[in-house]
């Protein structure tokens, strides 16, 4: 029987034999056996361990990345703005990725360890309000939004578990102040709060983000009617003028006449929209669309056109300015009274606040309300820009009403509301919008409305030019681009009363006048007088000059090229000086 197995071992299935041969061998003793099982059990030990410490290693960083992803795809959506630029293209706020910080309480093993680290290595976070959001079971919580990659890297290395980095879309702005109050500026979260950017989120923004076609990929830079350009020139400008008149503030406007289009807005005091803090400033508002303001002699303008409009009345048209106007217990005077009858060139180019008067009285309570709404100054302006105010009209309009606001008191618009409506007076006769976007002339016709004769634009293209050349506008007759305008000098009223030493200076230029294209607005608030200015505190002796200077400069921006053969006023608008 040698040679062979026990029968046991005969009746064993071949594959439990094949298992022990391969363990033992065919010559086992006890001791392998043991040693056998023993390793067996270890190499077991170790792939059950190796199996349950992969699977929490895929099932920790694939919950994370997946929360991660999830987060970063939702905050991508929900944050990615589109360019803006200016009319050439000139980027004006732009998206770029920053780090931003936050944790996962319920990864966190030691909570008080990583604030302190966190606390030590970011110092103005608030510890407390750290403690506060790990303290909870949530499973996402920012904890610094918008951190350096320095310190990024540092909080990297400092290997805290529950703690990670998102790159989210932060709002930067190339330019800084320069367009300040016209591009507004975004939030935290990278959402429109004033100017343009609030306009973009108004304008379906959100809709898009949702449907999933405003990501950063897919979304066409906005273009916006400004140019940077005249727009740093405006502001340089601007800046100076405040300075040497040491006035409180200065703003300034640019448009097209034609087209409705702002092609420079500024309003110092501004602010850097990078620095938000800035904004909240209430010095700092923009005077042009939220301020409103008295704009004095500048509405002489739109008592002119009236009586101008109706036919009746011609450039040679006399009123009596022999001596003040008296109406009940007021008495309207002029600043440089002539004791005579006025026609109507010279009730212009004189200033008159009595001929003025007179003009709008013998139009009538109603008539006069009427003209003022049909060009836009009674209603509230509506722009693409959310920041507007209403103007401020008499509760009860009487005639006394009637007379003061026909020289520019006693009714406050918004300065763009103004430049909307004298430009209605030079354009040919109509009133067009006011944008912030790029149009063009068929665009902005299908949106004008005729307000006034085209002979009676004429006339007041006229009568500016004639200001410029004889009258309180000569300081900003820059030669070779043939200038037209009117200035206002408006008190301001404090505590009730009109303050005869603190005003709201205004100058509107037309250029060029003969056949024109742009409006430019000059204001500065409460300008001192100087020794150059023979202590004269007067639009003609601050705004009038300061416009000069900016015209001088903006003009080749603009493409108007100057011409030095022009005749007068009475030759090159000589249908003005001949129609009745």
């Amino acid at each position: 029987m040698t040679g062979r197995l026990p029968a046991v071992h005969q009746r064993e299935p071949w594959r439990q034999r094949l298992v022990r041969s391969l363990l033992y061998g065919r010559n086992v003793d006890r001791a392998a056996k043991a040693r056998a099982r023993v390793g067996f059990v270890m190499l077991a030990f170790v792939a059950v361990y190796a199996v349950i410490g992969g699977r929490l290693v895929m099932f920790a960083t694939g919950a994370f990345n997946q929360s991660a992803h999830r987060i970063a795809a939702r905050e991508r959506l929900a944050t990615a703005r589109p360019d803006i630029v200016d009319r050439n293209g000139e980027i004006l706020a732009t998206d770029v990725k920053a780090p931003s910080l936050f944790g996962e309480p319920r990864r966190i093993i030691d909570k008080d360890e990583a604030i302190e680290l966190l606390t030590a290595t970011l110092p103005d976070l608030d510890t407390g309000e750290v403690r506060e959001r790990l303290a909870g079971r949530k499973g996402f919580v920012w904890l610094k939004r918008e951190i350096t990659p320095q310190q990024q890297q540092e909080i990297h290395r400092l290997g805290i578990p529950g703690i990670g980095f998102l790159r989210e879309n932060k709002r930067v702005y190339p330019t800084g102040n320069e367009v300040a109050h016209l591009i507004g500026l975004v939030n935290i979260d990278n959402q429109g709060i004033a100017g343009m950017e609030k306009w973009l989120d108004d304008s379906h923004l959100t809709d898009l983000h949702q449907a999933g076609f405003a990501t950063d990929d897919n979304q066409l830079p906005i273009q916006l009617s400004v140019d940077l350009r005249v727009e740093h020139a405006l502001r340089d400008e601007l800046l100076k003028a405040k300075e040497k008149f040491h006035a409180k503030a200065a703003s300034g406007l640019v448009t097209n006449v034609r087209t409705g289009e702002v092609v420079a807005m500024v309003s110092v005091p501004d602010f850097d929209p990078n620095n938000p803090k800035e904004a909240h400033d209430p010095d700092r508002i923009n005077r042009l669309t939220t301020g409103v303001y008295e704009m004095g002699s500048t509405f002489k303008a739109f008592t002119l056109a009236m009586a101008l409009d109706t036919g009746k009345y011609n450039l040679d048209s006399q009123w009596d300015a022999r001596g003040p106007l008296h109406f009940g217990k007021f008495a309207i005077h002029d600043d440089e009274p002539k004791g005579r009858f006025l026609n109507m060139k010279e009730v212009f180019t004189f200033s008159s606040n009595v001929g003025a008067a007179r003009i709008a009285l013998s139009q009538g309570v109603e008539a006069h309300k009427a003209f003022l709404r049909k060009m836009g100054q009674l209603d509230r302006l509506r722009t693409e820009l959310p920041e507007s105010a209403s103007p401020i009209v008499p509760r009860r309009w009487s005639e006394l009403n009637t007379i003061t606001i026909a020289f520019g008191h006693g009714m406050a618009v918004a300065p763009l509301q103004a430049v909307m409506g004298v430009s209605a007076l030079v354009n040919g006769g109509y009133l067009i919008p006011p944008t912030f976007r790029k149009r063009t002339e068929e665009e902005a016709m299908e949106v004008a409305k005729r307000v006034i004769r085209p002979e009676t634009s004429e006339k007041m293209r006229f009568l500016m030019r004639l200001n410029a050349e004889i009258g309180t506008a000569r300081k900003a007759d820059v030669k070779g681009y043939y200038i037209g305008g009117k200035t206002g000098t408006a008190e301001k009223v404090i505590n009730g009363r009109y303050a005869k030493k603190r005003v709201l200076t205004a100058f509107t230029a037309i250029l060029p006048v003969d056949k024109p294209r742009y409006q430019l607005l000059i204001m500065l608030d409460e300008p001192q007088p100087l020794k150059e200015t023979h202590g004269f505190i007067t639009s003609g002796w601050n705004a009038v000059p300061t416009a000069g200077n900016v015209i001088s400069r903006i003009a080749p921006l603009l493409g108007v090229e100057p011409r030095f053969d022009l005749p007068p006023s009475d030759r090159l608008i000589l249908a003005a000086s001949k129609t009745p």
